[in-house]
């Protein structure tokens, strides 16, 4: 069976809802694929526009859909129990409003770009009934501390608490080189790019770019064979793409295992001495909601993979 063209209005419930999941839930028994393909061609507009799958709707917006065949409603993917079981396990903190989950490397937020499911897919098997919504993104190749809620409203509150500069968040990071003072503020404009092949990158651009501010300060400095590193405590104080990773790079001391902006030939010295990823993990975040009587601030433990290889290297003074 094939729907007409719709046009629906977005209520006061769906403001800040991402557009690929609210046609999850308009469109059920569409595969995510089709989705996505009808938003690479423009087939959805949003107030006649063209938009991307990020894009977060306003109260008020309207959502043109084009006809779409729609089956049967697609099971959902499978886990294994012991993968349940170790989600449940990386759950930092939960409330009636929100979890905090300690995302691992190399495990997508989202399903789309050829991944049939992600995190928030899988946390929406562990619970069901939920409307859980990804309040802020992680990079695939980056580990730690990711917000999910439960509630549009709080929604709606943390995205004006990072808007306002009033979610704390601080990284844990490696730069191949030597930070140059204790503490380095980078205030450089980035702009977000998308290649052909779908892949996004980011480049400070002084012109076109968004205002970007990144905290670095250093924690510890050591030696791999003749190469200085620093470990450092990057804090965020805006939130753009690829933002410490960029930064990092515009210094001369892009982060280390880092495949994108990163120095290849110091990566391939530390993937031989045992770096198989890339050195970022969100270590903490903190903030307030109306609802809270005192901020929460939560931690997650730096993988033992980071561990293990800040031990096999040289402190240096």
């Amino acid at each position: 069976m094939s729907t007409a063209v719709q046009y629906i209005v977005v209520d006061a419930e769906a403001e800040g809802q991402r557009i690929d999941n609210f046609l999850r839930r308009v469109l059920k028994g569409v595969p995510p694929s089709h989705l996505y393909r009808l938003l690479r061609r423009g087939e959805v507009r949003v107030n006649q526009g063209r938009v991307r799958a990020d894009h977060r709707l306003c109260a008020g917006d309207e959502v043109r859909i084009p006809p779409v065949r729609l089956g049967a409603p697609l099971p959902p993917p499978e886990h294994a129990p012991h993968q349940l079981a170790w989600l449940e396990r990386a759950i930092l903190h939960e409330d009636e409003r929100l979890l905090i989950i300690d995302k691992p490397a190399g495990l997508a937020v989202h399903g789309g770009s050829g991944l049939s499911f992600g995190l928030i897919e899988s946390l929406r098997l562990l619970r069901p009934g939920c409307e859980l919504e990804l309040v802020h993104r992680l990079d695939r190749e980056t580990s730690g501390c990711l917000v999910v809620c439960k509630r549009r409203s709080t929604l709606r509150e943390l995205h004006a608490l990072i808007r306002e500069g009033r979610m704390e968040k601080r990284y844990l990071a490696l730069l191949v080189g030597e930070l140059p003072r204790s503490t380095v503020l980078v205030e450089a404009p980035l702009k977000k790019n998308v290649l052909a092949s779908g892949e996004r990158m980011v480049q400070v651009d002084h012109q076109s770019g968004k205002p970007a501010r990144t905290r670095l300060r250093r924690l510890a400095r050591f030696m791999a064979d003749d190469r200085a590193l620093t470990l450092a405590e990057a804090e965020l104080l805006t939130g753009r793409t690829h933002q410490i990773r960029v930064h990092a790079a515009h210094l001369g001391l892009p982060l280390a295992g880092d495949p994108k902006y990163g120095d290849e030939a110091a990566n391939r010295c530390l993937k031989a001495r045992g770096l198989a990823r890339l050195f970022l993990h969100a270590v903490a975040l903190g903030f307030q909601l109306s609802s809270m009587s005192q901020p929460l601030r939560i931690e997650a433990p730096v993988p033992a993979a980071l561990r293990g290889f800040l031990d096999t290297l040289g402190a240096r003074s």
